[in-house]
């Protein structure tokens, strides 16, 4: 049965904004690939980030030009050969194992090999702000048992102790998105110690982190930036104690197995991350984090709203995915 391809751009409001070292965002712009044959749909949803070259528009034109290979064929093992890693290949590769999952009636984990996934505790993301704001914020999420706090700038360690303060039984992670530098790397890693952060990611710019080989790190580091398929972790030795796996950037679920396989094999914990996106983008993801060791999949939380029918959230406890919404 042939493959037909449609792709669309969805606009989801941010409850509020999200604010990090690169800028403030208040919505999440995400682009849906559905690939239908006769004998069922799938969907994969991904978020194009200027960060790594990516606009809407390239993205879209990247997925439409696939359809004629998916009219023609086209298969999961073909596909990684026939894109690069990224978002647009995220949500064909997604799509098409939703479109296994409803042609076969079996679920995703179960075609990928995977035990049975059951419910985690995601990450709680705190915008970058000034240190009373942000002090602020972590006092109303302080219920919540792990929460990411965004810091790249001049006056971080103000910033982790305001937050430290406001939520003294919370498990801090910390996400400088690049925003540091190496003459402060010591004193702003210092700093998260004392405040008893868990886990640093991505705390220099990716082309600069050569410096993290060279410094005492009484926190784990994490690459995010530096890190999004195979092919990049062998540029990440002596500099980083795990990596934030993120489908956007492995370019889907299947390199995202694999690279998972090979971190752990060279001794590299795992995080699960996301971008800001709906239940759709989160749930494939799902399925990865069951071995992570820290999971980051609160996109729909930071909405306004999510597409329905949605994964289930019960305070910070994130559930696996109904067929009805994806696998």
């Amino acid at each position: 049965m042939t493959m037909r391809l449609s792709v669309r751009v969805e606009r989801w409001p941010i409850a509020g904004a999200f604010t990090i070292a690169r800028g403030t965002r208040t919505e999440a712009v995400v682009v849906v690939a559905r690939i239908e044959d006769g004998d069922g749909a799938g969907q994969g949803e991904c978020v194009p980030y200027a960060r790594y070259g990516e606009s809407v528009e390239g993205v879209v034109a990247a997925i439409e030009a696939m359809a004629e290979p998916l009219a023609a064929g086209l298969d999961r093992a073909a596909l990684q050969a026939a894109m690069p890693a990224g978002a647009a290949r995220n949500a064909l590769d997604c799509a098409l194992w939703d479109l296994e999952a409803k042609r076969s009636g079996r679920p995703a984990w179960q075609l990928a090999g995977l035990p049975e996934p059951g419910p985690l505790t995601t990450a709680y993301t705190l915008s970058l702000g000034e240190p009373a704001a942000m002090g602020e914020a972590a006092a109303r999420a302080a219920h919540r048992p792990l929460l990411k706090v965004k810091l790249g700038t001049a006056d971080d360690a103000t910033r982790i102790a305001a937050v430290r303060a406001a939520a003294p039984g919370a498990r801090l992670i910390v996400d400088a998105n690049e925003g540091w530098r190496a003459a402060d790397l010591e004193r702003n890693l210092t700093a998260c110690a004392e405040a008893g952060v868990v886990l640093i990611e991505q705390p220099l710019p990716a082309a600069d982190d050569a410096a993290l080989a060279q410094v005492r790190r009484p926190v784990p580091i994490c690459a995010d930036e530096s890190l999004h398929d195979r092919a990049s972790l062998a540029g990440l030795a002596g500099r980083y104690d795990a990596i934030n796996i993120k489908l956007d950037k492995a370019g889907g679920l299947t390199e995202a197995l694999a690279l998972a396989e090979a971190a752990q094999a060279v001794g590299l914990d795992l995080m699960v991350g996301c971008m800001v996106g709906t239940s759709l983008a989160m749930a494939p993801a799902l399925l990865l984090a069951q071995r992570a060791a820290v999971v980051d999949l609160d996109g729909p939380l930071l909405l306004a709203r999510d597409r329905e029918p949605g994964l289930r959230y019960e305070g910070s406890t994130v559930f696996p995915p109904q067929p009805e919404l994806w696998g």
